[in-house]
């Protein structure tokens, strides 16, 4: 019997694992991945970004494990010889209407432990920093980065089977039956008992939390991200990162730029309701998880307040010029001519019956089992950090 069950193979199943596996090397742990290889969807799909943690709440799960998992993902970098570059960002106000906000995050950013922020206030400052951009004012947030996580997963990967952490891939978890004594997980790639288990399975965090006693009420929705690369004789456009100020009341930062480790630039993600929990393109559709998104209270909820934004999203999922449009607030000089169609990214969003949309992180937990709920961005930044959380939560219960 193993001591830990971990059900994820992406970047916060690893990197709890990493954690557990620090501070107790003899504790035994399997990690369940239904791929076959880490880091294939969340974490293997998104942009690549360092955050620093100026959108985040102060003293929120997001904003405290973002800077410290932060402080700890470039430890672990530097220690292994992994790629990054902390490049820095602008998040520009294209119009007098966001300047508030601006102030607000700039604010969040100093309480969250950010030095080095500063104020642009004018196009012209804005320029030095990217001199295609179009805006009002801005910050510049030095501490932003490019990575690969993918490459972090594999390091992860490697250090733990270093370690004799069995990774079984191709393993879908079916079912747990929990007894007195010990958790029996039932796979596709046979049977795991374990005495706790911790649920890092991202786009199916629900359903696996559905297995455990705790069965917290929310739903996964999945939203898809899609992405436009720069052609080879646009990218000097874009120097760095260039992002817009988000909307408050939606836990997307909207369409922005964004200059990758290996040297390509991409422009988005717009954020459409995906089809299916791993829909990465249009025509992928699966009917049953599309009904059961579209039958939960809380998506109703959410699709009657925000049907406006989420027609806009559809519409320049569609339709290239849309798209365009949006990234011209930001660079009004961008044309189709310099676009090429990008990667996908689906972000598994957790939705509460009530309507909400969760910001923080979620996680919930009884004395036999740990469900990480909702870790959208920043979680891979914050990889380290969580997973730092969780093992302490692990070895306190063993």
């Amino acid at each position: 019997m193993q001591d830990v069950i971990v059900i994820g193979g992406g970047i916060v199943g690893l990197a709890t694992a990493y954690q557990i596996k620090t501070k107790s090397p003899d504790t035994k742990i399997t990690i369940l991945e239904k791929e076959d290889r880490v880091a294939k969807h969340q974490t293997g799909n998104n942009s690549g970004v360092i955050h620093s943690g100026l959108y985040y709440k102060p003293g929120s799960l997001k904003a405290t494990n973002c800077i410290k998992g932060y402080n700890m993902l470039l430890d672990f970098c530097q220690k292994e010889e992994i790629p990054y570059d902390l490049c820095g960002k602008i998040v520009v106000a294209t119009d007098e209407s966001e300047t508030a906000y601006l102030d607000i995050l700039k604010g969040r950013g100093e309480q969250n432990g950010l030095t080095g922020l500063i104020s642009l206030d004018s196009k012209e400052a804005l320029q030095e920093y990217e001199p295609h951009v179009n805006g009002v004012k801005g910050i510049y947030v030095p501490q932003t980065g490019i990575i690969d996580y993918t490459a972090v997963c594999e390091k992860l990967r490697d250090k733990l089977l270093e370690q004799d952490v069995d990774i079984v891939f191709n393993s879908k978890v079916l079912s747990i039956k929990d007894s007195q004594d010990s958790r029996m997980v039932e796979a596709s790639s046979g049977s795991y008992e374990g005495k706790i288990v911790v649920n890092c399975a991202g786009l199916y965090s629900d359903k696996v939390a559905h297995m455990s006693p705790t069965k917290p009420d929310l739903k996964i929705v999945p939203f898809r991200g899609e992405y436009y690369e720069l052609k080879e004789d646009s990218k000097h456009l874009v120097k760095n990162l260039i992002y817009p100020v988000p909307d408050p009341n939606f836990p997307f930062l909207g369409v922005h730029f964004t200059r990758m480790i290996n040297g390509g630039v991409e422009a988005g993600p717009n954020a459409v309701l995906a089809f299916a929990r791993e829909g990465y393109k249009k025509s992928v559709i699966n009917v049953p998880e599309l009904l059961e998104t579209l039958t939960w209270p809380g998506f109703q909820k959410v699709a009657a307040k925000y049907w406006k934004t989420g027609f806009g999203e559809m519409y320049r999922s569609f339709s290239k010029a849309a798209f365009v449009k949006a990234l011209q607030k930001l660079m009004p000089e961008i044309q189709e001519s310099d676009l090429k169609t990008g990667g996908a990214g689906i972000r598994a969003q957790a939705c509460g019956r009530d309507g909400v949309l969760f910001d923080d992180f979620q996680i919930y937990e009884d004395e036999h089992f740990v469900n990480v709920c909702n870790a959208p961005s920043p979680a891979a930044t914050s990889s380290l950090a969580i997973g730092d959380t969780v093992s302490e939560k692990i070895i306190n219960k063993l």
